[in-house]
């Protein structure tokens, strides 16, 4: 959800067509998009050029052209894509994509800027049409001098410029004086806190996102900016981005996951931050990730992170819900049942009694919403309970952290203004409360903020960061909530959750209200019985008292129990874990004997393959020596043959062979007559 980026309290529509006036589109719905493309790409253009059409014409009714023009095609295209989009929805993103490419649109835009706002009638869908001609426009506040030369904007007693140290105040936001360079301005930023340290990275800062990493030392109130080392293993491009998730993750590293950037890739990336080395290396996940976004909420559950909702890199809001096995590093989708809440990006999230999943607010392109949703993470079943108390305005870009069983809620912003109020939630009882109210446009009435749980001398601590409220802010502000702000809820109102049968809806305000933890992993919550009807007379109170140092004594007794578990579970899994590694040591042998005897088997067969081939071979040249010996002998009989007729030939015609030979004919002998 976006609120106004301009430094000005100027209003829709007015602020829409200034935007436009300044991208090249003339601040009438009858202008031309001229120029336009001389100053961003050809996409770009055809966005902005899209987005005016929605914003002033409303969806595409035209056919699609039949000439050859590309230029026309794609721009028919692009606006036709926009389908039933509102008429303010295609205005913010008009400013918010002009934004993204001319950060400083604003303040050149001075001639196009007229004042008084002049309530324009849209053409969009009534339903839709929050109030925002008066977006942020809160009272001008006073500046008090900081030590660095910075200043805090406060109209509020409660809020303090002073150490630390010297804060003795509950429940009220104190500005700490802080010393080194403070980081650039920026909302949408993460934050963590290790050892007494906030680590402060990325964001969004005059449109361009950072990537940068820096440090808050929660001791002497130090800023300092990490000085990143370059990965020789495995180099890491740290790419810039906003509305990420940084989880503080095995006591020395930090995990930056999902959020927007300028490239987005397809799917979620998980990158970690070794603050040993000071190097960043890419986590590598199995399982199918959730795709590309930002915004969403990245709840802590015993070894997993759950990810819910968000804005994928095409602005389409989600409503899934993933879970990251941090042992395994694997992810699953997972599959509810019941009326999971709608689609919705920067809403806050936090579990109770590692069983229950908590989503409060956040918002559409144009919509702002307060409901709260409950999973039940054992049955995976959505519901929708009823809340307690004063319940919070719709907000979204709110941060909220959880002391025990309260669930603080800091900032945010309603397209009117930045949300100035602090309040509680009782997750056992689904009770509101409000802790304090800031005035004036000071950093804690900010959207996207942060908010972290720290501690000093032994007491919790809240402290919140940066954000954007009509200016992009860098101050620091911190709350030391009291007991009273944390159990005043438990004491008005009902049992809400019991993990034995699912979030239960409190139907009577006014009965008796009990509470106990029963033993067990489950944690169950029971009811127990006190009066609340006399709670004006004293042994009523001294009654509510000794409810208090037994409730609270159970709490402890049940505490060294779950501790006890928690240890056996951990030896246990110390255990398994031993015998997975001798499991996994003995199946890397075994597959390292199975890939010699595969070789063997392989220069076996490769063997005999040749073996085959030569015995081919031969039984060819054998077959071939058959035949020559068969010829041999046919030959030697006609050699035969021809030699006998040769013999007869010449003893038949000697007188010609001899006459050719050159020899002598024969004398002729006489007959022999006797005398």
């Amino acid at each position: 959800m976006a609120m106004a980026r301009a430094s000005s309290g100027l209003a829709y529509p007015d602020r829409f067509f200034a935007a436009a006036t300044y991208a090249g589109f003339g601040g009438s719905p009858n202008s031309s998009s001229k120029g336009v493309t001389s100053k961003f790409s050809n996409d770009v253009a055809l966005l902005l050029y899209a987005l005016y059409q929605q914003a002033t014409v409303g969806p595409c009714t035209l056919p699609k052209p039949r000439g050859w023009s590309p230029v026309e095609q794609s721009k028919w295209t692009s606006w036709n894509g926009l389908g039933n989009m509102a008429s303010i929805e295609a205005m913010r993103l008009f400013v918010k994509i002009l934004e993204e490419e001319d950060p400083g649109w604003y303040s050149r835009a001075a001639n196009y800027i007229s004042e008084p706002v002049i309530d324009v009638e849209m053409n969009h869908d009534p339903k839709a049409d929050l109030s925002i001609k008066n977006e942020i426009s809160l009272p001008e506040t006073k500046s008090i001098p900081t030590e660095n030369g910075n200043s805090v904007e406060t109209h509020d007693k409660d809020i303090m410029v002073e150490g630390f140290g010297s804060v003795s105040v509950y429940d009220q936001w104190v500005a700490p004086t802080v010393s080194g360079t403070r980081p650039k301005p920026r909302y949408e930023h993460a934050a963590a806190v290790i050892d007494d340290k906030m680590y402060v990275f990325g964001g969004n800062h005059n449109g361009r996102y950072l990537n940068d990493l820096q440090t808050l030392n929660l001791r002497n109130w130090t800023w300092s900016k990490v000085e990143v080392k370059p990965n020789s293993e495995a180099p890491v491009i740290v790419t810039p981005c906003a509305g990420h998730s940084l989880i503080p993750w095995e006591g020395n590293k930090l995990i930056s996951i999902a959020g927007h950037s300028k490239d987005p890739s397809e799917v979620v990336n998980v990158k970690a931050f070794d603050l040993q080395t000071n190097t960043w290396s890419t986590m590598k996940t199995y399982g199918k990730p959730p795709v590309s976004r930002g915004g969403q909420s990245v709840t802590v559950v015993g070894g997993t992170l759950v990810i819910f909702g968000g804005q994928d890199a095409n602005r389409t809001l989600l409503n899934d819900l993933h879970i990251l096995d941090l042992e395994t590093m694997t992810w699953d989708e997972i599959d509810t049942i019941g009326v999971s809440p709608s689609p919705r990006s920067d809403h806050a999230a936090a579990v109770h009694a590692e069983r229950y999943l908590l989503i409060f607010g956040g918002g559409t392109h144009a919509t702002c919403f307060n409901d709260l949703h409950v999973l039940d993470l054992k049955t995976m079943e959505w519901s929708r309970p009823s809340q307690q108390g004063e319940i919070p305005s719709p907000r979204a870009g709110h941060a909220g952290v959880t002391v025990g069983e309260s669930w603080f809620i800091v900032g945010g912003g309603d397209n009117k203004s930045g949300v100035s109020e602090t309040v509680v939630l009782n997750m056992s009882t689904l009770s509101w409360s409000v802790v304090t109210t800031a005035e004036g446009r000071v950093p804690l009435a900010s959207e996207g903020l942060s908010l972290v749980l720290s501690s000093y001398n032994g007491e919790d601590v809240l402290v919140s960061f940066g954000g954007y409220n009509g200016r992009y802010n860098n101050e620091v502000n911190l709350l030391k909530p009291s007991h009273k702000s944390t159990l005043q809820a438990t004491m008005s109102a009902t049992p809400a959750l019991d993990s034995g049968s699912g979030v239960q809806n409190a139907t009577n305000g006014t009965r008796d209200v009990e509470l106990e933890f029963e033993g067990g992993q489950d944690g169950k919550i029971r009811e127990i019985s006190m009066d609340n009807n006399n709670n004006h007379n004293e042994p009523q109170t001294n009654e509510v008292e000794e409810v208090s140092e037994g409730f609270i004594s159970r709490l402890k007794t049940e505490k060294e129990e779950l501790e006890l578990q928690l240890n056996k579970e951990k030896s246990q899994s110390l255990e398994l874990k031993q015998e997975l590694i001798e499991a996994e040591s003995k199946n890397t042998e075994l597959y390292k004997e199975l890939q010699s005897v595969r070789g063997q088997l392989a220069a076996e067969q490769s063997r005999c393959f040749k073996l085959e081939v030569d015995v081919a071979e031969l039984r060819q040249k054998l077959q071939t020596m058959d035949t020559l010996q068969k010829e041999l002998e046919i030959l030697q009989r006609q050699k035969a043959a021809s030699e006998e007729a040769y013999a007869k030939q010449k003893q038949s015609s000697g007188g010609v062979w001899g006459w050719l030979a050159g020899q002598p004919p024969l004398p002729a002998q006489k007959p022999n007559n006797g005398s």
